[in-house]
């Protein structure tokens, strides 16, 4: 009798769900199919500055296990910190105290991730200010993330920074030269959340061989569709990525050890988020390479 490779395990990122409550969203994930979730901390889901975040992390955690769902703890929300600018303060600011309460969020997060049973935490770096140079951007970003990757190993809980258009660690080539910055961590402790929609838009490589590349620190996946050149998350057949090729490697390095999810990230859909939902799972289906059947 054949043995079936393990299947690539789909989830859907809650910042495509904002319209629904979290149990809500967690319950309509579960019903349609997906494995698991992409939680992005927020207001309007589990906030990680309002009150009793231990006690609203233990009831989402309980609702995850009653649903048989994995998870992801992602930290992108747009104005969590600032209702004012989005995604800031960063990493990157030139304001010590506000480095300091980006530092603050990703230490909460990488608690919840731990309560949650997480299979990683995700980061990004953020825009470099103007009048900043790139050395001492870099600078700030290692010294902003020390702190943080030693909290989550200590938790272990991944750290998974994710490569974004525009940002100081923008590819899988900026990547490596944070590795670099922080001594080369075990990549059991820091690795990669790779967005295969971010490969199709600025890197060298097809979404397919990113994969591939990224392989041996790949903690979490986020996939859309996108065009070359355009930082614009798509839902798929909207954009230019020739799927089958990408399932394809995702299945190679599921088959090979990755544990963790492929999620779909339309942070811009909510409004048609639960049917984007059924028709992304559905879509992601029909385009994966179909498995042998078992011998008889």
């Amino acid at each position: 009798m054949s043995h079936r490779p393990p299947a690539v395990r789909f989830g859907y990122g809650t910042n495509g769900l904002t319209d629904l409550r979290l149990d809500d969203a967690l319950a309509l994930l579960a019903d349609l199919g997906y494995d698991g979730v992409g939680l992005t901390l927020d207001h309007m889901h589990l906030d990680p500055l309002a009150p009793d975040l231990p006690a609203r992390t233990a009831h989402v955690a309980r609702r995850l296990d009653a649903l048989g769902l994995g998870v992801t703890v992602e930290t992108g929300a747009r104005y969590v910190l600032d209702p004012r600018r989005k995604h800031g303060p960063s990493l990157l600011d030139a304001d010590p105290d506000g480095r300091a309460a980006r530092v603050r969020l990703l230490l909460r997060a990488v608690r919840v991730a731990a309560d949650l049973g997480a299979h990683a935490v995700h980061c990004f770096s953020g825009i470099t200010p103007a009048d900043t140079s790139d050395e001492t951007a870099w600078k700030r970003l290692a010294s902003s993330l020390t702190l943080v990757l030693e909290a989550a190993a200590a938790a272990r809980v991944p750290l998974a920074v994710e490569p974004e258009p525009g940002h100081l660690l923008a590819t899988l080539d900026d990547f490596h030269t944070l590795r670099g910055l922080l001594g080369d961590p075990d990549p059991r402790h820091l690795g990669l959340t790779l967005d295969l929609g971010h490969c199709q838009c600025l890197e060298p490589a097809s979404p397919a061989d990113c994969v591939r590349a990224a392989a041996p620190w790949l903690h979490h996946v986020q996939i859309e569709d996108m065009r070359r050149g355009v930082h614009e998350h798509l839902p798929f057949g909207d954009g230019e990525i020739d799927f089958p090729p990408v399932l394809a490697a995702l299945a190679e390095v599921t088959a090979a050890g990755y544990p963790g999810l492929t999620v779909v990230e339309l942070p811009r859909h909510s409004h048609a988020g639960p049917e984007l939902a059924r028709s992304s799972l559905a879509f992601l289906h029909h385009h994966s390479a179909p498995r042998e059947a078992p011998a008889c």
